[in-house]
């Protein structure tokens, strides 16, 4: 059976605002510059030997995902093209994601080519943000007949969050969370009352002779 390995990118782009313009169109708190978050879909097909994945695909998969870098923030969803299935096979990736921090996603994005009978396609979507055209000076007069905000207004912000979060696609429709979980609203009580007081313990002996005798 002749192994294929494919490594697609597609992109897409999407801005959390479409206010755009000179800083004199703009008479609200909102800033002109918003983060732009773009999705890259990256695609790995494996063999499934009946159904189970075999050690040197499984390899080969360690392989890219080292390659990638796969890490936190990372969507890993798996397409599989086999006739009955491969639980096995699925079961295996899933393991492998998960000792990575990652959870498989059950929302599978659209890839390049069908998947071939008896493969596996794990694919990672990687969400990066950034604010084009920040920072901008552009109004750099003091005259200001409208009292409209600079067109630097929010730029700072705006980049240091889309730097900073772990999940970039958090900026567009925010962290969902299905119901309520107890533990993770008390995690940080939790972790406040079990942990030890730094005075606890016996007092370290300090000698009072300076070491003389």
């Amino acid at each position: 059976m002749k192994k294929i390995a494919t490594w697609t990118v597609l992109a897409f782009a999407t801005s959390l605002a479409g206010c755009t313009g000179a800083a004199y169109s703009n008479r609200s708190l909102e800033s002109v510059h918003q983060p732009v978050v773009r999705n890259s879909i990256y695609q790995f097909d494996v063999a499934a030997s009946n159904g189970e994945l075999p050690p040197s695909e499984q390899g080969r998969l360690q392989g890219w995902f080292d390659a990638m870098g796969v890490r936190y923030g990372d969507r890993v969803a798996i397409e599989d093209g086999s006739a009955y299935g491969a639980g096995s096979a699925q079961a295996t990736v899933r393991s492998m994601v998960e000792r990575r921090g990652i959870l498989l996603s059950s929302d599978v994005p659209v890839t390049t080519g069908a998947v071939p009978q008896g493969y596996l396609r794990v694919i990672v979507t990687r969400a990066s943000a950034s604010v084009p055209g920040c920072p901008n000076w552009e109004s750099k007069s003091s005259l200001n007949a409208v009292n409209a905000t600079s067109s630097n207004y929010g730029c700072a912000v705006n980049s240091n969050i889309a730097s900073m979060v772990a999940d970039p696609n958090d900026l567009i429709r925010g962290a969902s969370q299905t119901g309520s979980d107890p533990a993770t609203a008390t995690r940080a009580i939790q972790t406040y009352r079990t942990k030890p007081q730094t005075g606890a313990g016996a007092l370290p002996g300090v000698a009072t002779n300076g070491g003389n005798k």
